[in-house]
Parts: C-alpha cells; sequence; structure tokens
C-alpha cells in the first residue's frame, strides 16, 4: 500500500480582520492515497488570533454549540497550539454558551474574570510559572468638590451609608463607568445626585485603599469643579438631600474633624479655591507606544 501525506496547514490562527470577515476556521487537512481511492480526513481547528504574550485568542464566535464538538475541537486545537510552541490560551465564553464552562474547566482551563454576558478563561501550555496578566484589582472613584463665588460647598446626604456616617453632608462620589474618563465621571456623579452642571478644573488628590469591595483596591479621586448652574435638583433613588452648606459649617462637621483623611481633603480643596495649592489638569495627547489618544494629568513648572 502506497500511502503520501498531503500538505498541512500549518496553523489555525488568523488576524483579527479574518475574524470579522466571517470566515470558517481552519482545518487541518490529510489525504490519504490507496489503490482504490483517496481519502480526505479533516481535523478542525478552533478560530483564533495571536496575542501579545505569545499565545492565542480563541474568536468565541466560533465555539461549537454541543459539548460533544466542542470537547473534540478544543482537545485538537490544543494539541495544535503546543506542538506549535504557543503558551497562553484565552477563551472567552458568552452567556449564551455557558453550557461550555464545564468542558473547557475539564480540559485545564481555569477562571480570568467575568463580566456581564461573558465569562473569560485562560490555559497554560508551557510547564512553567504563568505570566499571563491578572484581572483588573481596582475599582476607581470620584468625589466633586464645588464651590460658588458665596463659599458655599456643594454637599449631599446619601440615603444609604454606615451607620457611624449616618446623618453626614459630604461631597457628591461616585464610581467611574468603563471606559469613562476621571473628569467626565466626576461632573456626570455630580450632575446625577444634585442636578448641578460643573466643569472640571483640577484633581487636588487622590486616595488608594485596599480591600475595599470584593477583595478590590480602591483609588478616589478628588476634584475640583466649576459650578455652571444652582438649582438643585436630587436623584431620589440615591440621595436623601442636597443643598449648597457654607464652607466653614460643612468643614467643622463632627465627623469632618474627626477623620483625618477627610480634614485633609477639605483643606487642600480649600487652599485650592484660594490659589494656595496647584492640582492636577488633564491634557490630552497621543502615545507612539500604544498609538492612543490619552489623557496626561499633570501640574505645571514653575
Amino acid at each position: 500500500m502506497e500511502i503520501s501525506n498531503g500538505e498541512q496547514k500549518s496553523s489555525s490562527l488568523h488576524s483579527k480582520s479574518l475574524l470579522s470577515s466571517g470566515k470558517k476556521p481552519c482545518r487541518k487537512e490529510i489525504s490519504v492515497a490507496t489503490p482504490y481511492t483517496s481519502i480526505t480526513i479533516t481535523n478542525e481547528l478552533l478560530d483564533a488570533y495571536e496575542d501579545e504574550y505569545d499565545g492565542v485568542v480563541i474568536d468565541s464566535q466560533s465555539l461549537p454549540l454541543s459539548a460533544n464538538a466542542f470537547t473534540t475541537i478544543l482537545q485538537s486545537s490544543l494539541s495544535s497550539w503546543k506542538l506549535e510552541g504557543k503558551k497562553g490560551v484565552w477563551l472567552k465564553i458568552l452567556e449564551k454558551q455557558a453550557d461550555l464552562v464545564p468542558v473547557a474547566l475539564k480540559q485545564g482551563f481555569s477562571y480570568h474574570h467575568a463580566e456581564p454576558g461573558y465569562v473569560m478563561l485562560t490555559y497554560w501550555i508551557p510547564e512553567e510559572p504563568c505570566f499571563l496578566p491578572s484581572t483588573a484589582t481596582h475599582q476607581i472613584g470620584v468625589g466633586g468638590f464645588v464651590i460658588n463665588e458665596s463659599k458655599e460647598v456643594l454637599v449631599v446626604k446619601e440615603k444609604k451609608c454606615p451607620l457611624r456616617c449616618s446623618g453626614m453632608w459630604k461631597l457628591p462620589t461616585g464610581l467611574i463607568n468603563k471606559s469613562e474618563e476621571i473628569f467626565s465621571g466626576v461632573v456626570r456623579e455630580v450632575k446625577e445626585e444634585t442636578g448641578i452642571e460643573t466643569a472640571f478644573l483640577e484633581v487636588v488628590a487622590f486616595r488608594h485603599a485596599h480591600q475595599v469591595a470584593f477583595d478590590k483596591s480602591d483609588l478616589f479621586f478628588v476634584c475640583m469643579l466649576k459650578p455652571l448652574t444652582f438649582k438643585i435638583s436630587i436623584d431620589e433613588s440615591e440621595i436623601q438631600d442636597a443643598k449648597w452648606m457654607a464652607l466653614e459649617e460643612f468643614s467643622n462637621q463632627p465627623f469632618q474633624q474627626e477623620d483625618k483623611l477627610l480634614k485633609n481633603i477639605t483643606g487642600l480643596c480649600v487652599a485650592r479655591y484660594q490659589n494656595k495649592y496647584q492640582g492636577f489638569t488633564a491634557q490630552r495627547m497621543m502615545s507612539k507606544f500604544d498609538d492612543r489618544l490619552t489623557y496626561l494629568y499633570h501640574g505645571y513648572c514653575m
């Protein structure tokens, strides 16, 4: 019997542009010739593209619906990528594909992170420590110090807060949304809670804390804002009340005086208002490192 090997495709990897074009996954083919016929055996691999860590990212849109089919194609793909010297494998499974998660876990994948609509799994191929980056470790919060020409500070009283600060008048605060800038996030939060339109001036200070929410770390940026409107309209779902409060009355609240962090934050904001302190402004610029437009927060050289 004479057997000849046909041409084998070297990889199932495609660029992101090929993924978006809707092309079918690559297949490795072996042609077997006999005196009577020629048979082509097709070994399908998952569609994927290369990542930044000498590994691959699997296209979630190419995953089979059947758990059995997924098991077979996943095993073949992992074997192929191992032979090619790939290291890490990223597998994003959409909510509608949730039945495939146990299959991937049985093949050695690990949870990386989850977001609404999907879970991300990873697989490390080499027999060496994994150097894939971990998931996000921080949440980002903002607080707006808004003071008018009458030296009154915009303050709110939240409906839900720890008992130790119940009834306290505080600055409007909140969390930054995904892909939102610090300066636009703080303007949005102030608007949502109080109805006051503002303009961002500077980042006055920031606090870095750990084990804050879901074992995550927290960055909290205190920003100086200029009021553009003055009529208050509260978000009744979150805020019990809001008002313009005399700066001295705000600073002299017992909780403000007893909490060293809050006392220092207020002192810095007042110093900025009096032009005795300079914070960080935001300047938009391009970086050749990653070809992205971004914002650099900085002070000014004297």
